[in-house]
């Protein structure tokens, strides 16, 4: 889950690459994953798809017990809201989602009213004011 996933979890990123545009997701869920490399493309092996994932700097250092590196992957499952706008998450989202627009290396992302599937009220559409959650 995102509120898992600690500042210190991310401090050798260096890049995010995105393999879709992410201006039309309202959220992606981000995990850890234990991956063989610091960079690349990484194998996906969930349902959904994958919509991105980080890059390591070379100073990250492998676990010395499986010699992997944890790197963020950002990924849709079949049942979310954009490919089921009316579904499960309709109003709502997964524990582990988090607007992509508030992500960049070394930044672990957050909720907003966007990711969460409420619309802004009426008085903070007008002042043009958009809160965290």
């Amino acid at each position: 889950m995102s509120s898992l996933i600690s500042e210190n979890d991310l401090k050798h990123e260096t890049a995010i690459v995105w393999l879709e545009d992410v201006s039309r997701l309202d959220y992606v869920r981000q995990s850890l994953d234990r991956l063989p490399t610091r960079s690349g493309k990484p194998a996906y092996h969930r349902d959904g798809r994958m919509i991105g994932y980080a890059i390591l700097s070379s100073s990250a250092k492998a676990s010395r017990a499986s010699g992997t590196f944890r790197r963020r992957v950002f990924w849709v499952l079949p049942h979310d809201r954009d490919t089921d706008p009316d579904g499960l998450y309709a109003c709502s989202a997964p524990a582990e989602a988090i607007d992509p627009r508030t992500l960049a290396p070394t930044v672990k992302g957050r909720k907003t009213e966007r990711s969460e599937g409420g619309p802004p009220s009426t008085a903070m559409q007008e002042l043009g004011i958009t809160l965290p959650l």
